[in-house]
Order: C-alpha cells, then sequence, then structure tokens
C-alpha cells in the first residue's frame, strides 16, 4: 500500500466511558497521525456554552486538525462536549478549515456488531451528516479497526471528503448541557 499523508487527527469522546478506547487508539494510530485532542481539564466546564468555550475549542484545538474522529460509546451522543467538538469541526471559516468527520463505533455501544446502527445513540450533529446517499461523514465499526491500515484509510477518506459535496448539515444549535433523556424521545437541550 502506497504511504497515506499523515493527518492531524482531533479526537471527540466521552472522557468518563472512553478513555481506554480512546488510549488504544493513539497507541495503535501514533505512527500515522498527529493528535489534536482536547485533554481532562483542558477546557473549563461552562453552562451553558459561552462563546468563550466554544471559540476556545475551536481554534485551540480543532482548527489545527484536518480531520475529527469521534469515538462512540453508549453515552457518547449525550455530551455537551463531544457536540461542541463536532460543532467546531463542521465550521469553515478563513482562520479554521473545516474538518473531514467520521464516527467509530465502539464495543461498549449497544449497536456495535450489529448490521446497521440506530441514529439516535449517535451524537445528533454527526448523525445527521451521517444520513442518507450523499453523505459528509461515515460511521465504521470498531472491529474494523483492527488494522492501522484501514484506519488510515478512514481518516484520509474523511480528509478527502471534507472539501467535497455535499456540505455538511450546520443547521443545530450547540447543546446548552449534557442530555440525559430517553434516546428514542428525541434530542433536546
Amino acid at each position: 500500500m502506497a504511504q497515506t499523508k499523515r493527518h492531524k487527527v482531533f479526537i471527540s469522546y466521552y472522557h468518563e466511558d472512553d478513555q481506554e478506547w480512546k488510549d488504544r487508539f493513539i497507541r495503535m494510530m501514533s505512527d500515522r497521525i498527529v493528535d489534536k485532542s482536547v485533554n481532562i481539564g483542558d477546557i473549563a466546564d461552562n453552562r451553558p456554552p459561552t462563546e468563550e468555550t466554544l471559540r476556545q475549542i475551536r481554534e485551540e484545538h480543532v482548527s489545527d486538525a484536518t480531520v475529527t474522529v469521534v469515538l462512540i460509546g453508549p453515552r457518547t451522543w449525550q455530551r455537551k462536549y463531544v457536540d461542541w467538538e463536532i460543532n467546531a469541526t463542521l465550521r469553515d471559516t478563513k482562520m479554521n478549515p473545516r474538518c473531514g468527520l467520521l464516527g467509530i463505533l465502539l464495543p461498549s455501544h449497544p449497536n456495535y456488531n450489529q448490521s446497521s446502527y440506530n441514529p439516535r445513540l449517535l451524537p445528533p450533529r454527526l448523525a445527521v451528516n451521517c444520513a442518507g446517499t450523499d453523505q459528509y461523514a461515515k460511521i465504521y465499526s470498531w472491529r474494523g479497526a483492527q488494522s492501522a491500515d484501514g484506519i488510515q484509510n478512514w481518516i484520509h477518506e474523511a480528509f478527502l471528503r471534507r472539501k467535497g459535496q455535499p456540505d455538511p448539515n450546520t443547521s443545530q444549535h450547540p447543546f446548552g448541557r449534557n442530555w440525559n433523556g430517553d434516546p428514542m424521545r428525541g434530542w433536546q437541550n
């Protein structure tokens, strides 16, 4: 296989549930990506989100990345920081160009090892960008992530999609807080 470009990757995940998977991902990909992720404590927990918090995520963390990988565990869809990070990923400005976007279902996710997934168990902003036939983002399964070459290809494909069509769906307002409701009733802030 020809050497694929080493991308700067922002990893979005729920720190409390999925730190182990993020660590595994980094170990597997350390010589193939540049990790641009936020570490625990890097961003103050503001409720509701302030423009300063959103700016900090966008300008100090996501803006230097070319692709965002969302590691999707059982409660990732509920997390405000994941929503804010995906929001920053999809913005396309002169100072902060848009990133490619992909999600990886972790073994802890309820739809892992199933032939399809429930979009209500994905971060909403990611789910709307994976809908339909002309998708801005794609969802993969961790079971396919056993090969660093395969993951590197997923990342490179997301990188290529970021400048193509369609444009991502950016119509949702950022979460105001973490959501603890029933995913079957719909998302709310």
